[in-house]
């Protein structure tokens, strides 16, 4: 059961993150039955998720016998470890993180402008250095690749989030998690207790 005290119901949180992101999984089911896991680059455009690849494929085939899929974005911000609050129970170990699932429906895009459009902000995200001509239906550089080249469409039918960085510990622990992240001093650790501070009411009323 999702604990309500994670759950983010703030539609521009949820969204930055997927902006922030460009890794996720696709969940399919394949034709044996069993669901099939894909991991895949993606784009966040317009509220819907997309993902280009090629025309054959497992993934592509599936989508065709049903566009009913599921999709994961997450990422891990900090392993919190027990001793940080309980110098001898292991329970308290744990993770900090954020993860968006959606379940929508899928379907491949034929528009040529809608494909480079949406090409063109993966690039954006992947590559946001430049170094590449823009992508146009007009070039005729790109024209062949556009009409080659699979998107695929996802419009979100649901989607919840779930961002978990120490709501459910009282004021002592969270303090404790805290000092305990800020001596450790990894690379995401600072931004942990950014969120750490955002997300627990204890930390809005004292700073």
């Amino acid at each position: 059961m999702r604990r309500k005290e994670f759950s983010v119901q703030e539609q521009s949180e949820i969204e930055a993150f997927l902006q922030e992101m460009s890794f996720g999984f696709l969940g399919t089911t394949g034709a044996d039955g069993w669901p099939h896991l894909t991991p895949l680059n993606y784009t966040y455009h317009n509220g819907h998720i997309y993902f280009h690849g090629s025309k054959k494929g497992g993934k592509m085939s599936e989508i065709a016998e049903s566009g009913k899929v599921s999709f994961a974005v997450a990422k891990e911000f900090a392993i919190i470890p027990s001793y940080f609050t309980d110098p001898r129970q292991a329970c308290p170990a744990t993770a900090f993180f954020k993860s968006v699932h959606i379940r929508g429906l899928a379907e491949p895009v034929d528009d040529l402008e809608e494909k480079a459009e949406v090409l063109g902000s993966l690039m954006r995200k992947l590559q946001p250095e430049g170094g590449y001509a823009p992508i146009m239906p007009e070039d005729p550089k790109y024209a062949g690749e556009l009409k080659a080249v699979s998107v695929v469409r996802i419009t979100i039918q649901e989607m919840t989030a779930k961002f978990k960085f120490g709501q459910n510990l009282n004021e002592k622990r969270r303090d404790q998690v805290i000092e305990g992240l800020e001596e450790r001093d990894n690379p995401d650790d600072g931004a942990t207790v950014e969120m750490i501070r955002k997300y627990c009411p204890f930390h809005e009323t004292r700073n």
